[in-house]
C-alpha cells in the first residue's frame, strides 16, 4: 500500500499544473493580508500573527480559498484515468481495485494538509511582517484548532468531489459539483431536519464566532454528521470504482 501511495503522490506532482494552485494559495495568502494591512478598519486589534492567523485559517477566512483549490487539484485523480486510458494498464497489476482507491484517496488527502499547511505559512510569514511575530501558548493552541478547522472543511467537499469524479468519470463534473457545493455551506433553514444536512456542519469554526448554526447542535454533533457522510462519499465512490467495466 506504501508504494502504491508514493507512486500515487509522483504522478499528481509530475503534472505540469501541480504547483499552480499552491503557489495561486501562497500569492492569495500574501495578497490578502497586505490588503487587510492597509485598508482594514481593525487593525489595531490584531495585535500579533497568531491572532490573524486564528481569523483566517478556517473556512470565513483563507480556508476557503484551500478548499476550492485542493478541489481543482485533486478533482481528477480518478476521472483522468479513464479519460486518458490509463485506467486499464492500472488495473492489470497485482493490486486489488480497492487498494487503488484507498491509495488515490489518500493522496487527495495529504494534497488536502500540504494546501492547509501552505495557507498557514504563508499567512504566518505575510501576517508576522504586518501584525508582528510572537504569541502566548494558548493563542498558538487557538491557531491549531482553527486551522484543523479549516482542513475539515476543505477534506469534507473534496472527500465529496473525489465521489463524484469516481461516479460520473468527469473531472469538469466533479470539480463542478465540489465548487458549487462550497457555495451552499454558509446557507442555514431553520428547520430540524436542516442540521442533518452536510451544509450547516461543514463549518466548525462559526461555533466559536456566531455560536449553532441551528439550536442544539454542537460540535460533537457536526463531527458524527461529517464522519457519517464521508463514509457515504467514500462508500459509494469505493463501490462503483470497484464494480465499474473499464473495457
Amino acid at each position: 500500500m506504501t508504494r502504491l501511495i508514493q507512486n500515487e503522490w509522483l504522478k499528481l506532482t509530475k503534472k505540469r499544473s501541480f504547483w499552480i494552485p499552491p503557489l495561486m494559495l501562497a500569492v492569495i495568502g500574501a495578497g490578502v493580508t497586505f490588503m487587510l494591512y492597509k485598508f482594514s478598519t481593525n487593525v489595531a486589534e490584531m495585535d500579533s500573527v497568531t491572532v490573524y492567523l486564528a481569523g483566517m485559517l478556517n473556512a470565513s477566512g483563507l480556508g476557503q480559498f484551500v478548499a476550492i483549490l485542493s478541489i481543482i487539484g485533486t478533482a481528477g485523480m480518478i476521472a483522468q484515468e479513464y479519460a486518458q486510458g490509463t485506467i486499464k494498464f492500472l488495473l492489470i497489476r497485482s493490486r486489488s481495485r480497492g487498494q487503488i482507491f484507498v491509495s488515490k484517496y489518500i493522496v487527495a488527502v495529504f494534497y488536502t494538509l500540504m494546501m492547509t499547511l501552505i495557507a498557514g505559512a504563508a499567512l504566518y510569514v505575510s501576517g508576522g511582517i504586518a501584525f508582528g511575530f510572537g504569541g502566548t501558548a494558548a493563542e498558538w493552541l487557538n491557531v491549531l484548532q482553527q486551522g484543523a478547522y479549516g482542513f475539515v472543511y476543505a477534506l469534507v467537499y473534496v472527500t465529496l468531489t473525489f465521489m463524484v469524479g469516481a461516479l460520473t468519470r468527469s473531472t469538469g463534473v466533479a470539480i463542478g459539483i465540489g465548487l458549487a457545493s462550497t457555495m451552499f455551506s454558509g446557507i442555514v433553514i431553520f428547520r430540524e431536519f436542516y442540521k442533518y444536512v452536510l451544509f450547516p456542519n461543514a463549518d466548525l469554526s462559526v461555533y466559536g464566532t456566531m455560536g449553532p448554526p441551528i439550536p442544539g447542535m454542537t460540535v460533537g454533533f457536526s463531527l458524527i454528521v461529517l464522519a457519517a457522510y464521508m463514509a457515504l462519499f467514500i462508500a459509494a465512490g469505493y463501490t462503483v470504482f470497484r464494480r465499474r467495466d473499464v473495457a
